[in-house]
């Protein structure tokens, strides 16, 4: 129920900090640790001496030691020593692909034959020194796809987070949905509305004017294998909205790398992405908090809903035209699993 011969996000830098980091993505048991050049490897989470998770022991100038009897696994998932043993003929585990990039690690938990660094999805703002990113981790106990589903389609907003992000005007302005190529896009532009709590202090955090008709815009984009890229955000009245200049709005990217750890829970890697007052700490700080809350929110709803699914497998759901890009996502994932089992 999901592509494996594609780059998930399967940790942040810091979750490597000394210590190796033991990670289920898409069924695959993972250690994530780095070696003696620094630089992230990934091996299957399994001693091949009595089968204990690798992750539960240290990493050791660079090499992976075991916590049951201090067997060291290399980079390349070969056995290099063991206490007054002779480890020559010991198996290699399985290795994975793994690169290191716009501030993620990133896995390939498929054919390491067929991992290719450069379609790794390109973050232009991760670069730029003009942008500021700050985010976090969520385990959500669903099925990857309602998440998918949840952010391509914001009209709950105005039901699930009517204390920040929602308001009335997102239910009276209809989402509209298109495709590029593989990536499905869903639009709502709402004008001459007055500002949610979340964006007044988003207007404030740009030194604008928080209590006049702004413009609001969420421009959600999903690529493959499970990315969701939104646009959001306000400008004031009448300047050009999505278009308008940057000292007259307020405006970021919210980013959602949802990795499946298995068909019924998900990694949930979440942030905001802003290119105004990039060196404001505090204001990241402040954006990260908020953006926690309005997340977890969804967490309850989603985990529930999951359960409910499960309670009722095969019963029939409806799609209205709201579900639009979450049902055009479903197609393109449905078109990976296709072409992954043709070609086996």
């Amino acid at each position: 129920m999901f592509p494996k011969n594609t780059w998930y996000v399967g940790a942040t830098p810091s979750e490597l900090d000394g210590k190796p980091l033991g990670r289920k993505i898409c069924g695959e048991s993972i250690v994530f640790f780095r070696g003696p050049d620094n630089k992230v490897a990934a091996v299957e989470d399994f001693c091949p001496h009595r089968g204990a998770p690798l992750s539960l022991g240290k990493v050791e100038n660079g090499k992976l030691v075991c916590g049951y009897h201090g067997l060291e696994m290399g980079c390349d998932g070969k056995t290099v020593a063991m206490p007054c043993q002779r480890v020559g003929g010991f198996p290699a585990v399985r290795t994975y692909p793994v690169v290191e990039r716009y501030g993620f690690i990133w896995v390939w938990p498929g054919d390491a034959q067929e991992a290719d660094p450069s379609k790794i999805h390109h973050l232009a703002w991760a670069d730029d020194p003009e942008w500021a990113y700050s985010g976090g981790l969520y385990h959500v106990k669903c099925d990857y796809r309602l998440m998918i589903d949840n952010l391509m389609d914001l009209t709950h907003e105005t039901y699930l987070h009517p204390n920040s992000i929602g308001q009335k005007e997102i239910d009276e302005s209809p989402p509209k949905t298109r495709m590029d190529g593989d990536c499905a896009i869903t639009e709502r532009y709402m004008e001459g509305i007055m500002a949610p709590p979340f964006w007044r202090a988003g207007l404030r955090g740009n030194n604008l004017a928080d209590d006049v008709p702004v413009d609001r815009w969420q421009i959600c984009r999903f690529y493959p294998p499970s990315h969701v890229l939104i646009d959001v955000g306000v400008a004031h009245a009448g300047k050009g909205g999505f278009n308008a200049d940057p000292k007259v709005k307020a405006s970021s990217t919210v980013i959602d790398f949802i990795t499946p750890e298995t068909e019924s829970s998900t990694w949930y890697f979440w942030g905001m992405a802003r290119n105004f007052n990039a060196q404001d700490q505090a204001l990241s700080e402040q954006i990260r908090t908020s953006l926690s809350k309005v997340f977890s929110e969804d967490l309850q709803m989603l985990e529930m809903q999951q359960q409910n699914l499960e309670r009722n497998a095969g019963r029939k759901l409806l799609s209205l035209n709201i579900d639009g890009g979450g049902v055009q996502a479903r197609r393109i994932i449905d078109r990976l699993l296709v072409a992954e089992k043709s070609a086996t």
